[in-house]
C-alpha cells in the first residue's frame, strides 16, 4: 500500500463523532476524508462513490459511545477529591451522563482542563491503534507524536445500583447536609438555597455575560457544617 498524506485534524474529527447518521471514510488515494451525513443532499452521491470504489476509500471507526463512557469511568477513578468524585459518579449514572458530566466539571476548571487533556490521550491512542491494525503507510506523523497507553485506574467506580435518578440523589444529599446544620444557621442556608432557585447556578458558573458584578455576586453566606462527632 502507498504511503498517503492525511489531515490529521479532520481523522481526529472523524474519530471523535459517533453517530449513527454519520460516516467518514479515508481515501486511500489522496489522504481526504469523505463524510457521509444522513439526509444531506448529497449523501447519496457520496455513497454511490465510496461503493463504487471499495478498494480506495476506508471507513473510519470512531470511539464508540460505550468505550468513551469508559473513559468517564476511568477518569473519574483518578480524581483525587473525594467530593468531586462522588459527584461525578452520581452524574455518569444513567442516560444523560455525558452532559451531566460536563456540567459538574464546569465548576471545577482545572479538572475541567485534565480531563480534556485525559481524553485526549484516549482517543490519539485509539487512533494510534487503529491505523497499525490498518497497516496503513502514513508519510507525516500526527503532531502529537507517538502515545503511549494513558494510564488506568486499578478499580473502576462501582456504578450507582440504588435506581434513584441522580438529580433525586443530590436532593437526598442536599437534605441529609441540612439535617446537621445548626438551627441558627438555617436562615443563611436558606437564603443561598433561594439565590441559587432565583438565579440559578449558570449565575455561579459566570455564564451570564454582561451582568453587573452586584447582580452575579450571591449574598454572603457564612456556614459552619459541624464535623461528625462533634
Amino acid at each position: 500500500m502507498p504511503s498517503i498524506t492525511v489531515n490529521w485534524s479532520d481523522l481526529e474529527i472523524a474519530f471523535e463523532r459517533n453517530s449513527p447518521e454519520q460516516e467518514s471514510f479515508l481515501d486511500l488515494t489522496t489522504g481526504d476524508l469523505l463524510s457521509i451525513t444522513e439526509g444531506e443532499p448529497d449523501a447519496a452521491s457520496r455513497k454511490a462513490k465510496v461503493s463504487a470504489e471499495p478498494d480506495r476509500f476506508l471507513r473510519v471507526d470512531p470511539a464508540s459511545s460505550r468505550e468513551q463512557y469508559r473513559w468517564m469511568e476511568r477518569f473519574v477513578a483518578l480524581v483525587a477529591d473525594d467530593a468531586l468524585r462522588d459527584r461525578l459518579l452520581i452524574a455518569i449514572d444513567g442516560k444523560g451522563a455525558f452532559r451531566r458530566f460536563k456540567d459538574v466539571l464546569l465548576a471545577f476548571p482545572a479538572e475541567r482542563e485534565r480531563w480534556f487533556s485525559y481524553r485526549s490521550e484516549l482517543l490519539h491512542f485509539h487512533m494510534q491503534t487503529w491505523v497499525e491494525h490498518t497497516k496503513l503507510e502514513i508519510s507525516n506523523p500526527p503532531p502529537w507524536g507517538k502515545v503511549s497507553e494513558p494510564s488506568e485506574p486499578d478499580v473502576l467506580p462501582k456504578p450507582i445500583v440504588s435506581g434513584e435518578p441522580p438529580g433525586e440523589i443530590l436532593r437526598r444529599q442536599a437534605r441529609d447536609l441540612l439535617e446537621v446544620i445548626p438551627a441558627s444557621e438555617l436562615p443563611s442556608a436558606l437564603t443561598f438555597l433561594a439565590f441559587l432557585r432565583d438565579r440559578g447556578a449558570s449565575v455561579l458558573l459566570g455564564s451570564q455575560g454582561g451582568k453587573g458584578e452586584s447582580e452575579l455576586t450571591p449574598p454572603p453566606v457564612l456556614i459552619s457544617i459541624p464535623k461528625s462527632g462533634d
